[in-house]
């Protein structure tokens, strides 16, 4: 077992780094898109139950089905992945996002409104600031769930962690399929307890 990983770091370490590529491209499109979402979303109540919902079907839609899906559009490769996995993050961001600037006492927001604060303002020096627990809370999902669905990505070719358990798979090669699943569920948990340690000392 351990002669796997000892005696192919090219192939383990490739998939990692491939891996690492995916979600941290994955992670700062999703941020830029749901700030952008979650700002309209603060100026209309109906924007934003409309964007929660929508958002809520698609993530309920199976992962490998997506991808498919996509297949005809963008073609095989890390950019459908991507672009699946981006769509994917926007309920969880847009979820924790709205919800902790919505969460913000409103008798502070209405003391910040009277002495002058526009509606920008309020978002930007009140909203923001005492939310920043709720928003650390999607990131910290959607990182987690990014790594878990970039695992599957390899079914499209799109390389990662997934490509040496699929290769294990239909090779019927035990190593692959335990390292391929362990490496990448051992990412998942690693991160996710980095960003609970994070989200404490906040």
């Amino acid at each position: 077992m351990i002669e796997y990983i000892t005696g192919h770091p090219d192939k383990w370490g490739t998939a990692l780094l491939e891996h690492l590529e995916i979600v941290g491209i994955t992670l700062l499109v999703s941020l830029l898109l749901a700030s952008v979402l979650t700002f309209l979303s603060m100026t209309s109540i109906t924007l934003s139950k409309v964007l929660v919902y929508l958002f809520s079907v698609i993530y309920s839609i199976p992962s490998v089905a997506l991808f498919a899906m996509m297949i005809p559009v963008t073609g095989l490769g890390m950019t459908t992945a991507i672009t699946v996995l981006v769509v994917y993050n926007q309920y969880l961001l847009l979820r924790n996002f709205i919800a902790g600037l919505n969460g913000v006492d409103p008798a502070i927001i209405e003391a910040a409104t009277g002495i002058g604060m526009s509606n920008l303002q309020v978002l930007y020096r009140i909203r923001l600031p005492l939310s920043v627990r709720a928003l650390f809370t999607g990131i910290r999902l959607a990182v987690v769930s990014t790594i878990g669905m970039a695992t599957i990505a390899a079914f499209i070719n799109a390389g990662g962690l997934g490509d040496i358990l699929f290769d294990g798979l239909r090779t019927m090669n035990v190593y692959k399929i335990v390292w391929g699943s362990v490496l990448s569920a051992g990412m998942a948990v690693g991160v996710n307890a980095l960003f609970i340690r994070i989200e404490k000392s906040i």
